[in-house]
């Protein structure tokens, strides 16, 4: 089964600065219905103008990371950590038992697009630690790159959770398909571009809760972008 939740449907908030779309309930944004699903909890699609960003801010048991569309977003912490994430880089940040850090737009001159996602983490209190890796064009052309994993797969990330992230390029003739193991949950996110899923047509923005199903195939892309989470299968349950 196929729920749709499409991108004119999310949450939207503008600072000037900073315009983010929010497909789960976040900051100021709030709806019971959308409160992540599974042990994925946040989607935040991200532009920041150039030289701004978020000054530095605690976190602590989440895993986030974020995905790199356009530009390149500066990162520091408290830890000590600093780099440059930029378009085919994925940074993991397990904020364990607490961590502070800083994301600016690391241009003067041109905006950053991003995504940050959380997902619940299956400890609490852990030693907190970043990690990033690089996943070229070519790993992802017409096929589903594991980049994120429980244990490191295939040189994915290694996330404190039984979940698992897929970044997909499709474009024309391409496809890719996914075998979701028995009574296993998937969340399907465009960040870009249009594709079907199943022969459900999606656009920039939409996502797509999926249950009880076997196969998931992605075709008839154009200059699409899509990450796909194999994911536990449990609800959430509604905030009143």
């Amino acid at each position: 089964m196929l729920t749709l939740r499409k991108a004119s449907d999310r949450g939207a908030a503008n600072h000037g600065w900073l315009k983010s779309f929010h497909t789960f309930s976040f900051a100021n944004y709030r709806n019971p219905k959308e409160q992540g699903f599974s042990d994925l909890l946040v989607i935040n699609d991200d532009r920041v103008a150039a030289g701004k960003g978020f000054g530095q801010h605690p976190h602590r048991d989440m895993e986030i990371f974020s995905y790199v569309l356009e530009g390149a977003l500066e990162h520091k912490d408290t830890l000590g950590t600093g780099s440059v994430i930029r378009p085919g880089d994925v940074q993991l940040m397990s904020a364990g038992s607490g961590v502070a850090h800083s994301e600016y737009n690391h241009s003067a001159t041109r905006p950053v697009h991003f995504l940050q996602i959380w997902i619940v983490p299956d400890v609490s209190g852990a030693k907190p630690r970043y990690q990033q890796e690089h996943f070229s064009t070519q790993k992802k052309r017409g096929r589903l790159q594991l980049i994120i994993s429980p244990d490191g797969a295939k040189g994915s990330l290694k996330v404190r959770q039984d979940a698992r992230v897929y970044a997909a390029l499709i474009d024309g003739k391409e496809s890719a398909t996914l075998e979701l193991a028995a009574n296993r949950y998937a969340y399907v996110h465009v960040a870009r571009g249009s594709v079907e899923l199943n022969g459900v047509q999606l656009q920039e923005g939409d996502g797509v809760r999926v249950r009880d199903e076997q196969v998931l195939a992605l075709s008839n892309g154009v200059d699409a972008e899509v990450l796909v989470f194999d994911l536990r299968p449990q609800e959430l349950p509604e905030m009143p």
